[in-house]
């Protein structure tokens, strides 16, 4: 079987060369086609000496998965569906602003979190994105973009790993990938500029402070532990107090001097002015000072197996409210691609019957795997 260098941060791709019987500076030539110029085919890579060319046809291929199909909604955003074989399925979405384009990616075909807000949860879990996965969704969408817009400038400026699964469940993977997108050589994406989301799964969140540190965000979704292990069973293994000390532990590396604390709003549950207080008293109750952290309320984008509703707008802007008016810098998120199912939460729609582990096993797995 052919080496799939996608696979590869640049170190490694060194490694792989020197098997070869290359030196160094070929890797660093081969991983800017790759990625900066978007090439699959070796015989384009024509600084290349003959003899790699050809030791590379042999024995490598830049392989990314097949693209099923490619929505664009009425506001801009665009999702890539992406077969990742036996039956999988992934999906990428990019969200155009003024002032950026920033790109969403999955790291796990489905997500064994559970979390009841969220529609890919309720699909159940496949498995864990390799590396080559991972990137290949950075990959294919910067160069499509470029295509389409007709441009040879990076079209993407921000990556957030808020996609499909936890990330830090797939901690080996993910690592390389980040590299990958950080590299000057690569996309050269600022630590500031690259977002991992995660649930909580507290010693990978330590490992990447110390490992590659980037923006992290963090799902919250309630102000105690109570009503955050019903949303979110992995509450039951890392509960509140644990896991707002990771989150200090973490601003020790962090690229920014804030966690981003993700909160869906959700009508009835968790958006009531007493919760708004309670969150503030939770944030206050760490003894931190200065802003260490920032809320970014999100509207809940219902679906069919939820049962859940979304907050009013009057609803989340009171709640926004509370929080600013405590000293707590609160936004609420925009909502994009809703007419194609590219907003928050809803990236399964495609896929439902794709995964193999359904909703009912999803809260003993959580609790089980080791983190």
């Amino acid at each position: 079987m052919k080496v799939n260098l996608l696979d590869f941060d640049l170190e490694n791709l060194a490694a792989y060369c020197q098997t070869l019987g290359e030196k160094r500076f070929r890797a660093t030539q081969l991983f800017r086609w790759i990625h900066q110029a978007g090439a699959c085919d070796f015989d384009g890579m024509t600084d290349l000496a003959k003899s790699f060319r050809d030791k590379l046809k042999t024995q490598a291929c830049i392989c990314p998965p097949n693209v099923i199909s490619r929505k664009s909604s009425a506001d801009g955003t665009i999702k890539w569906l992406f077969d990742v074989g036996n039956g999988d399925a992934i999906e990428t979405v990019f969200i155009a602003e003024a002032d950026r384009g920033t790109l969403c990616v999955s790291s796990q075909a489905g997500c064994p979190m559970g979390c009841l807000f969220c529609a890919t949860g309720h699909q159940g879990f496949s498995r864990n994105l390799k590396t080559s996965e991972i990137v290949a969704q950075l990959w294919c969408a910067e160069h499509d973009l470029r295509q389409h817009i007709h441009t040879r400038e990076r079209v993407i400026t921000n990556v957030v790993m808020m996609g499909m699964g936890e990330p830090l469940q797939n901690y080996r993977e993910l690592l390389p990938a980040l590299r990958v997108m950080l590299d000057d050589h690569a996309y050269g994406l600022s630590r500031r500029r690259v977002t991992v989301s995660t649930s909580g799964v507290l010693p990978k969140m330590d490992a990447l402070g110390r490992d590659c540190p980037v923006a992290l965000a963090v799902s919250l979704h309630a102000p105690n532990d109570t009503l955050r292990s019903h949303l979110m069973p992995l509450n039951l293994k890392y509960p509140l107090a644990d896991l707002l000390s990771a989150c200090l532990r973490y601003l020790e590396h962090a690229p920014r001097d804030f966690v981003t604390f993700e909160y869906c709003m959700l009508d009835g549950v968790n958006d009531q002015d007493k919760d708004a207080h309670e969150l503030v008293a939770l944030i206050r109750a760490q003894g931190h000072p200065g802003a260490w952290c920032k809320f970014n309320l999100i509207p809940f984008n219902s679906f069919a197996a939820s049962n859940l509703r979304g907050s009013s707008v009057e609803r989340i802007k009171a709640f926004a409210s509370i929080l600013n008016n405590a000293g707590l810098i609160t936004t609420i998120r925009k909502t994009r691609g809703g007419d194609i199912s590219a907003a928050c939460g809803l990236l399964a729609g495609d896929v439902q019957d794709r995964t193999r582990v359904k909703l009912r096993m999803a809260r003993r797995q959580v609790l089980d795997q080791e983190a």
